[in-house]
């Protein structure tokens, strides 16, 4: 479609921004089956009308186009309610980074494209047989 046109009810900066997106829309239907792949798996629970969401949209497709072995996927929660309500998404934007299925961050806010970029690096460089251990060992616990 034409720049800035999309479904009917579609805003227009909605439209253009999902038209230039290289990352791939997360559902209800595919969020499991998206973290649950081997590797890092990166979201961004966005909003329509949230303006922090907006000024980090650029932001998230460049570090998703300087990291194309890792799924960036967008969950936008107007659309996907009982996605956000089941994960207690409070604020948007929100992050989360899965790696091998393992939720190793969450937080709120957007951030520079510095500090994105080393959340990444950081997610490459989990030792993540120390991490499954560790979960392994919270699960024992409960």
């Amino acid at each position: 479609p034409p720049f800035g046109r999309g479904p009917p009810g579609t805003s227009a900066w909605e439209a253009s921004y999902r038209d230039l997106m290289a990352t791939q829309t997360i559902t209800v239907d595919n969020f499991q089956g998206t973290i649950d792949k081997p590797g890092i798996v990166v979201l961004d629970f966005w909003g329509n009308r949230c303006m922090p969401c907006k000024m980090f949209a650029p932001v998230f497709e460049q570090v998703s186009q300087d990291n194309l072995d890792i799924v960036f996927g967008k969950v936008c929660t107007d659309e996907q309610p009982e996605l956000a309500q089941a994960l207690e998404i409070r604020a948007v934007p929100t992050l989360m980074v899965f790696r091998d299925g393992i939720l190793v961050y969450r937080d709120e806010g957007a951030m520079p494209k510095k500090a994105f970029t080393q959340l990444v690096d950081e997610a490459r460089k989990l030792d993540m047989d120390k991490v499954k251990a560790e979960v392994e060992g919270q699960t024992k616990e409960n």
